[in-house]
């Protein structure tokens, strides 16, 4: 069923009034959902079941797209993962805020300290999402929401940057880029892991630690509304498949890796939604659950992209177009595609208008609210979105505007491409479009001024 286009979309908002504090829930436990977010790192658009994919087995992911809707012009925020998180956490453009690039040891990191810029040098320390900026945790709880996240956070190592300072509940996972799976260290021998504040040293293979305390999270908490993101480290490198803890990681053997060895990381990812998937049934919770999975950012080297062009840190599709499957019987009918154009900080206000959580006084979210057209209580809408990458090595600029998107690459020249006709953005039609070009280029000028003029206490480039 195709989700059509139509009217321009409404914003819905609670009409009750806000707290002191800047929150309040709307709504008794009986009338919200409980929410679901599953963000896989690194997955090809057409890595699942559902998008085509043939020598993968997802049976639950695509369960969720056969019981549910398929986007199939879904974004993430950027390119590469830490940028994506911080847009989901927060609900705005990563812009905003100063994430435009992911933490590790190739980021261009600064402070804000004294009144003073200072480069932080010092690896895995001094940057990170701070944690007194509003976010969608600290929202869903103070709307009566048990919160918990499991999994691979990557906005920051040290304990100012914590998931529990950001309004979760309950957090374990790791805390940086990558970690060997079964030793859960950064390359460089960093531990990752996390069991809250503490380093619960301990064995066993990542994806299958994080699926099970997402299960065991549903488990505590089925009697009250509840709030789960599970953003996996998989498919993220080293590429290590179930059952092979040798060779250790390291720098030099950390991309090496086949697309089988793909294929079993990304089966064990989907292994972990029917956990969840199962305790939903078991607790009679699938009518009134919203589930959502989703990718950080385009595929890298063992991923197919296809039929997009390019990958993971390039603002091309393949970079940043992905794959998302949501899931809610209540609100949704079964077996649904929207060409809905879409992006990752959109499931924020999707989620918090699910929950009937406001935001608090002046906060600005600057995603949508998907869940009117989903339902088709109002129809679908153009969309305009922004992408940056502004490193001091490597410049990319991109636009979607309706079904335009324009790309400058580095400065070498304009390029124009019509989505709707030319998914894998093989015919540069700018010298046709000049006015096209124009208007893009002045839109893209303005929401970076915008950004730019947005005070910041840090950046990653």
């Amino acid at each position: 069923m195709k989700i059509l286009k139509g009217i321009p979309y409404l914003v819905i908002t609670c009409s009750l009034l806000v707290s002191n504090m800047g929150l309040h829930a709307c709504a008794s436990e009986k009338d919200v959902p409980n929410i679901v977010f599953i963000l896989v790192d690194d997955m090809g658009y057409g890595d699942l079941g559902c998008m085509g994919c043939q020598d993968i087995a997802t049976p639950n992911i695509d369960r969720l797209a056969n019981e549910g809707v398929r986007f199939t012009d879904f974004y993430a925020n950027a390119p590469v993962c830490s940028p994506t998180r911080c847009a989901f956490i927060t609900g705005q453009w990563q812009q905003r805020v100063g994430f435009e690039w992911a933490l590790g040891y190739s980021a261009e990191r600064r402070r804000l300290i004294d009144g003073t810029w200072r480069d932080i040098t010092t690896m895995h320390h001094g940057i990170g999402l701070p944690s007194e900026r509003p976010g969608i945790a600290k929202m869903m709880k103070a709307a009566g929401y048990t919160t918990g996240c499991f999994g691979k956070w990557h906005l920051g190592y040290d304990d100012e940057f914590n998931p529990l300072n950001h309004g979760f509940d309950e957090y374990f996972g790791e805390l940086l880029g990558h970690a060997d799976y079964y030793r859960h260290s950064y390359f460089d021998g960093t531990y990752a892991l996390r069991d809250g504040f503490e380093y619960p040293f301990m064995k066993g293979y990542l994806t299958d630690l994080i699926n099970e305390r997402a299960e065991l999270f549903i488990e505590k908490n089925h009697d009250s509304p509840f709030f789960l993101y599970v953003p996996h480290l998989a498919l993220h490198a080293p590429f290590q498949p179930p059952g092979r803890p040798l060779p250790h990681v390291t720098r030099e053997n950390m991309h090496d890796g086949s697309r089988d060895i793909y294929r079993q990381m990304l089966e064990r990812v989907d292994h972990g939604v029917g956990m969840i998937l199962d305790r939903l049934e078991e607790h009679g919770l699938v009518e009134n659950t919203l589930v959502v999975l989703s990718s950080d950012n385009g595929g890298e080297r063992w991923s197919n992209n296809l039929p997009l062009f390019h990958h993971k840190r390039t603002l091309w599709e393949g970079g940043i177009r992905v794959p998302c499957v949501m899931r809610w019987p209540d609100r949704i009918k079964p077996g649904a595609e929207s060409s809905q154009p879409a992006i990752t900080m959109d499931l924020t206000a999707t989620f918090l208008a699910a929950a009937q959580a406001i935001p608090p006084n002046d906060y600005q979210l600057d995603g949508i609210d998907l869940m009117p057209v989903l339902s088709q209580q109002a129809s679908q809408t153009d969309r305009t979105f922004y992408w940056r990458v502004n490193r001091s090595n490597y410049r990319m600029r991109a636009i979607r505007h309706g079904d335009w998107k324009y790309i400058d690459d580095a400065g070498t020249m304009d390029l124009l491409f019509d989505l709707k006709n030319d998914i894998s953005e093989r015919k540069n039609l700018c010298y046709q479009n000049p006015e096209k070009v124009k208007e893009l280029k002045t839109l893209l000028a303005a929401w970076e001024a915008e950004m730019d003029a947005e005070p910041k206490t840090f950046t990653v480039h």
